[in-house]
């Protein structure tokens, strides 16, 4: 080709396309020297995040506080459920997502309370406190009703332990994701990171002149420009930033992109390296112009890839060292075959979402109960040597009774779960072993700080769905709990 059928080069992108990635740190460190911007590594996006959020209920009582403050220590985006918004605001400070509705009343769980959730904790209760009246801070309820005679005030053990519950669990199935799944990429939620992260990486670092961008446009981002086969080139692509830590994808089956296309071939590709030109996992895929559609990627179809050419001896990609994504749209295959649909151009691809599926599935709403709900009127049950709870269930309005058939409504709503039933909640520091066990027999006491964490390190627990169990602490302090090994001694529900 001569000089007068070459396309102008730009220069200028070029050097924006590299100092972009940082590919080389002395155009950075210039660039930021100008701008007066020092280098921030604390603005490299993080491939450990929680995408989705975890939803409280009971977010500003003694458990839920708790486990408000626990799930933000865990790195979980959180939404605090709460019925009183200046109560929420002293209890739980000014940085948690708060949002008013009441269990009670399913109208209140709209599509702004539920949206984007991942999973629930759910550790409403009725409110009981000493016949006498309590003091403001609630010391004596939380001394535990043995020390008492207790009464419930405001709304009814029905209505909060079963109906309340049963709306909730309604409402999550409405709006949970698929249990074995994560979401990697909501391009429907526009997030300034979104907007930051990805950039292009265009046939101008070959000497080419395609140009293409992603913009977040209605709801989805859009992935389009005009590629050239001019100067020998032929490819646009964009590219996120490298991922620090990057995306653990061990245990799913591959990425499932939603997706919008022109009717021509892209591709996609994963990198477990951080260095700009390394190998690169890729896969094609062929759109359907102007339709809606599923792609699924398995991880085992991916092929190792450099400059264009497959690499034979690569190992398959690690699923757990995911640290960047680009989508490509390239005249070629790879080693050297064509791109049977491509057409030089303006091109569209618009992209919703990009999620691992495939996955063990997860707990999906943890339900704090109570010991004793199985154990009023149960034959042969010596009633002195029961907890206070179940000696005077039907005192308290049935509330244990009322416990086991919100429990009932999880079991038989097909969401993954674990039910939580503690022994008498404690406000003694937590750090002790706990013990585990199934039948509803045990007595004894536990720690809300316990609880707490057990619910938010519950969320993490593989193969261990569909689960009841109760919990009391034993005499001997810890310095870290297996909870994977507790687990394993478990049996599902039947």
């Amino acid at each position: 080709m001569t000089d007068k059928n070459r396309s102008q080069w730009d220069l200028g992108r070029f050097i924006e396309t590299l100092t972009y990635f940082e590919v080389i740190p002395f155009l950075n460190w210039v660039q930021q020297l100008i701008q007066g911007r020092p280098k921030d590594n604390q603005d490299r996006p993080n491939g450990g995040r929680n995408v989705g959020v975890i939803l409280v209920a009971g977010a500003t009582g003694g458990v839920g506080k708790r486990v408000v403050q626990r799930s933000l220590k865990h790195g979980y985006n959180v939404r605090a459920l709460v019925r009183d918004i200046d109560k929420a605001r002293s209890i739980l400070g000014n940085d948690v997502d708060l949002v008013v509705a009441d269990i009670t009343q399913p109208e209140t769980l709209t599509p702004l309370v539920m949206a984007d959730i991942q999973a629930l904790i759910c550790c409403t209760a009725v409110r009981v406190q000493p016949v006498e009246g309590d003091t403001a801070d609630r010391a004596k309820y939380y001394q535990g009703v043995k020390f008492y005679q207790p009464e419930i005030v405001g709304d009814t053990p029905e209505n909060v332990e079963y109906q309340g519950v049963k709306n909730l669990v309604q409402a999550a199935a409405k709006y949970l994701p698929q249990a074995n799944e994560k979401l990697i990429f909501d391009f429907t939620k526009p997030s300034a990171e979104l907007k930051t992260i990805w950039g292009a990486v265009d046939d101008v670092v070959m000497g080419g002149v395609s140009a293409s961008n992603m913009q977040l446009v209605e709801d989805t981002a859009l992935f389009a420009g005009n590629v050239s086969t001019a100067n020998s080139g032929g490819f646009a692509s964009v590219r996120t930033k490298n991922f620090d830590p990057p995306f653990n994808l061990s245990g799913y089956e591959g990425v499932k992109l939603r997706i919008k296309g022109d009717g021509q071939r892209y591709k996609i590709f994963l990198r477990t390296e951080d260095k700009w030109d390394g190998v690169g996992y890729g896969h094609s895929f062929d759109t359907v112009a102007n339709t809606w559609i599923d792609i699924h990627v398995p991880f085992a179809d991916l092929i190792p890839v450099f400059r264009a050419k497959t690499v034979k001896d690569a190992p398959p990609i690690e699923q757990s060292k995911i640290c960047s994504f680009q989508l490509m749209l390239s005249k070629f295959e790879y080693d050297n075959a064509l791109n049977p649909k491509f057409l030089p151009g303006n091109f569209t691809l618009q992209v919703e979402s990009i999620k691992a599926y495939g996955g063990t599935p997860l707990p999906q709403f943890i339900l704090i109960s109570s010991a004793g709900v199985t154990r009023p009127g149960r034959p042969g049950i010596n009633l002195d040597e029961e907890p206070p709870a179940v000696r005077l269930n039907d005192q308290l309005g049935g509330i244990l009774t009322w416990k086991l058939k919100g429990e009932d409504s999880l079991r038989e709503s097909g969401i993954p779960y674990i039910i939580i039933r503690p022994c008498a909640l404690t406000e003694e520091p937590g750090g002790k072993e706990l013990i585990f066990e199934q039948g509803d027999n045990i007595k004894g006491k536990i720690s809300r700080d316990d609880v707490a964490e057990l619910c938010v390190q519950g969320l993490e627990i593989e193969k261990m769905c569909n689960m009841t169990f109760e919990v009391k602490q034993g005499e001997n302090i810890v310095n870290s709990i297996n909870l994977q090994s507790l687990f394993s001694n478990l049996q599902p529900d039947k």
